[in-house]
């Protein structure tokens, strides 16, 4: 943005690709991670397992008591493993190669309703290679 970090947050179904919820925030606390997650469950249901990266977010106190609660078991990257978490790894390069670094954006709001309406392109008509060329939506909604 002109002034000032966003962070985003998302939570995908890796089979499909498919975001299933996501989250923008000026702040790097939890809140908003567990906000998406929530959501995520609250639409989609509960994973038997849930995999992230180590960040504080999602070592949080909050974060693993949502999981926890509802009997997901917690799976997270090793220390410096990138490819463990490959999909969502390639997720945000798309997400800022094909998006943000085209745009400017002056506030969060502004970035907020960009993204609603990017996600769900994304979701529904952008399609992937290593699904046979199909979108996130027709490979998550076959099952």
């Amino acid at each position: 943005m002109e002034k000032g970090f966003s962070y985003l947050v998302a939570i995908m179904d890796w089979h499909s690709r498919k975001v299933l919820s996501w989250r923008l925030s000026n702040t790097m606390n939890a809140d908003f991670c567990v906000q998406a997650l929530e959501t995520a469950i609250q639409d989609h249901g509960c994973p038997q397992i849930f995999n992230t990266d180590q960040g504080a977010q999602f070592t949080s106190e909050a974060w693993i008591a949502v999981l926890r609660n509802h009997d997901v078991q917690v799976s997270m990257d090793g220390k410096g493993c990138y490819q463990d978490n490959i999909f969502v790894e390639r997720l945000w390069r798309t997400v800022k190669y094909e998006f943000l670094y085209t745009r400017a954006f002056s506030d969060l709001k502004k970035v907020r309703k960009s993204l609603t309406q990017w996600f769900d392109w994304y979701n529904q008509e952008r399609f992937h290679q290593r699904l046979d060329n199909q979108t996130p939506n027709e490979v998550y909604y076959q099952f």
